[in-house]
């Protein structure tokens, strides 16, 4: 198999009339019995009550499905509760949470994070006010976040609503650090990840987003601060993890590289000869050769960077 073909894929699914909620709340979870108070409370204290929650314990091995069990007992909002006794990985528990939505929008909630009590009601409202000739285009809505400092984390949109991309804003460059939103739940149900890769490490959710840019739907961005985003708790992705987890970095890597190439290089070239490196990077610790790697690359340019670094690779060091 070429590593091209771990791509993700979208195959639209039949258009969904049934959804029994507004939003579907998704929060996996590994060893945050500490923090998972954040998440029932947030939830508790929403003025917008039409809402389910699924909750995936990814075989934590702390007390996180006791904790979790206790917070079951004293909520009034739907909840499903999946147990795992193995741990399969984020992508894996999103893809499985994205399987049992019954919420129109899926939105993603950390277990280390809160959010404030009208999150819901204004994203419910944010979304109505998109124009109707541009709706079914709009396949998310983003907010801003604070840490728990009450300091904004990155920086406000140029414009309210800023409609935009997650490629877009990697091409030029602004809205890096952490967002919180949501995304259609029935263009998530088209998206499919080779399974393979479930079990292979730290998938990056990224090789979603940009395929969603890739198909040319854009998200509404907003200027409003909903989520707490703890800045102290392991939030992100360290060189150490890259190390373990080269195929995800391997396979967001070729994500940009073939998606984006033919229609972008030229707007930013610096941006593409940066997922060479990364690639090379991912490529130091897998098991496919340079000529495998190379079947992947579709443009004969970005192929002929490749195979010319290839050499100084282990050089490169995670960082």
């Amino acid at each position: 198999m070429r590593l091209k073909d771990f791509l993700p894929k979208y195959e639209p699914v039949k258009e969904i009339s049934n959804f029994e909620y507004r939003f579907t709340v998704f929060t996996p979870v590994y060893n945050r019995a500490d923090t998972l108070h954040r998440v029932f409370d947030s939830l508790k204290r929403q003025t917008f009550k039409d809402f389910e929650l699924i909750i995936i314990n990814d075989g934590s091995t702390d007390n996180s499905h006791e904790e979790i069990s206790k917070h079951l007992k004293n909520i009034d909002f739907k909840t499903t509760y999946i147990n795992n006794e193995i741990n399969k990985h984020k992508m894996a528990c999103l893809i499985q949470g994205i399987s049992m939505a019954k919420g129109e929008f899926f939105l993603p909630f950390d277990s280390d994070d809160e959010c404030t009590e009208d999150a819901l009601q204004v994203f419910h409202e944010r979304y109505n006010t998109i124009p109707k000739h541009i709706k079914d285009n709009i396949s998310s809505v983003t907010c801003l976040c604070k840490d728990q400092f009450g300091k904004l984390v990155g920086e406000k949109f140029d414009s309210d609503p800023f409609y935009s991309s997650t490629f877009n804003n990697i091409l030029i460059n602004r809205y890096k650090l952490e967002k919180w939103g949501f995304t259609k739940t029935e263009i998530l149900k088209s998206v499919k990840i080779d399974q393979y890769l479930y079990s292979r490490g730290y998938i990056p959710e990224g090789v979603i987003w940009t395929m969603l840019s890739k198909l040319g739907f854009k998200t509404m961005y907003i200027n409003e601060i909903l989520r707490v985003y703890y800045l102290d708790t392991g939030n992100s992705i360290t060189g150490e993890n890259y190390s373990k987890n080269t195929l995800g970095l391997a396979v967001y890597s070729l994500c940009i590289l073939n998606w984006f190439y033919k229609d972008h290089f030229f707007k930013n070239p610096i941006l593409f000869l940066k997922w060479i490196y990364y690639l090379l990077m991912a490529s130091k610790n897998l098991e496919f050769s340079l000529k495998d790697i190379c079947s992947s690359i579709d443009s004969y340019f970005l192929r002929s960077v490749f195979v010319l670094c290839w050499p100084f690779r282990k050089f490169i060091k995670f960082k």
